[in-house]
């Protein structure tokens, strides 16, 4: 069958990637000049089903609302006038029950977890490099309250196969000793074992690079416009190079998703949430990490990469506006610096603002629309490195008419 993959972030890429093994002839069209150069290009670095968390728990209202007041908040909320952002913040909203994240947490949890393990199925199969470093991942507490919270916080991961550890502050830094100079900074973490750290980029580049050499095409800096449908399929999609027809379609456009389907009748929940991230060199003189992290605090981010040490942080609803000046990375670079005095060079950082696309939920949306041969994946927000290979898989399984072995359960396509 031929297929025409929309979008070649993350998870444009990876379904490619799944459904050319399955035999497919594979073409993938984006905007940008080469893969992964906008939501996977710059992100965290991590690959965490031990912080399979939602965003939408009873926490987040207060902290949205506090945000309206005061800069340092980790969710912010700027008020634009956008009705489509608004009717998400309801459902969003909504899933801020105690009930709720419940059940998102686990369907978070059950999804990282395959995906984790196709993520290293695909590592093996093709032997890319992508500073990838399976030492964990560390979740920082300054405060011993805190800490005590995130005991009770954690079984809901430990109830759904996760292996999650509680430390103390002399047993964290033994795990990291790059935070010895924060040591009366840090009252203990929660350490996932399991977890990893990788460049997603390198990962998602390396691997379009390998399905290019196999014969499968890409059609970079190539916009779609429109798709065009006739009695319940899809019969091609409009681009700045013309039209493209297929067997069958997958979007994999990330935000900008919703607003190809709408005229389709498709109500897409997927709206962009910002993030921030900030990208410091590192030197033979330097003492960086050398897992994976988050200061849980300020959800604050932190991972090495070869020579570079990424930090991220911030989700902000702000609409699609990834405007960024370097008074918003302050707040990320006082924090490196509180951890890791001479983890990298502070003076040259590098900047970068995405979009990720969120359902209210905090799941993908993974499946068959009503349009017969138009599939969707999409939705992967602030964990699209985590959960982009299982999705991929269980893509390719419904494609093939075979039953995933991943649950979807919520995380279908809207009819």
């Amino acid at each position: 069958m031929r297929i025409l993959v929309l979008g070649a972030g993350l998870a444009g890429v990876t379904a490619a990637h799944f459904l050319a093994r399955d035999g497919h002839q594979v073409e993938v069209v984006d905007r940008q000049a080469e893969a992964a150069s906008e939501t996977s290009f710059a992100n965290a670095g991590m690959v965490t089903p031990g912080h399979a968390y939602p965003w939408a728990n009873p926490g987040a209202p207060k902290i949205l609302l506090k945000s309206l007041f005061l800069r340092d908040q980790a969710l912010r909320l700027k008020l634009v006038p956008d009705p489509r952002m608004w009717r998400w913040g309801l459902k969003f909203l909504a899933n801020c029950t105690a009930a709720r994240a419940k059940v998102n947490t686990e369907r978070k949890a059950r999804l990282c977890l395959y995906s984790q393990r196709k993520l290293r199925e695909v590592a093996a199969e093709t032997g890319i490099d992508y500073h990838a470093t399976r030492k964990g991942a560390l979740f920082l507490y300054r405060q011993p309250e805190a800490l005590e919270r995130a005991a009770g916080r954690i079984r809901i991961l430990q109830d759904n196969g996760m292996d999650l550890r509680l430390l103390d502050a002399e047993a964290t830094i033994a795990t990291e000793p790059a935070l010895s100079d924060a040591r009366d900074k840090i009252a203990g973490a929660v350490f996932a074992p399991n977890d990893e750290s990788g460049d997603s980029c390198v990962f998602t580049r390396k691997l379009a690079e390998r399905l290019a050499d196999q014969g499968h095409r890409f059609h970079y800096g190539t916009t779609v416009r429109r798709i065009r449908a006739e009695l319940g399929r899809i019969v091609g999609v409009e681009t700045s190079a013309g039209m493209m027809t297929a067997d069958a379609y997958v979007l994999s456009l990330a935000s900008e998703s919703p607003k190809l389907v709408r005229k389709l009748g498709i109500d897409l929940p997927v709206y962009p949430v910002k993030g921030y991230s900030l990208t410091l060199p590192i030197g033979p003189e330097h003492r960086p990490p050398t897992i994976c992290g988050v200061d849980e605090g300020y959800l604050v981010a932190f991972c090495r990469m070869g020579d570079q040490l990424r930090l991220t942080a911030t989700a902000e609803f702000s609409g699609f506006n990834t405007d960024h000046e370097p008074r918003d990375f302050d707040g990320m670079i006082r924090l490196a610096r509180d951890l890791f005095p001479n983890g990298a060079d502070f003076e040259r950082p590098g900047y970068w603002a995405c979009l990720r696309p969120m359902t209210p939920e905090g799941t993908p949306i993974v499946g068959r629309s009503r349009y017969a041969n138009l599939w969707i994946n999409t939705g992967h927000g602030h964990m699209g490195w985590t959960m982009s290979c299982g999705t991929a898989q269980a893509l390719a399984d419904l494609m093939a008419g075979r039953e995933p072995e991943l649950d979807l359960t919520g995380m279908e396509a809207p009819s």
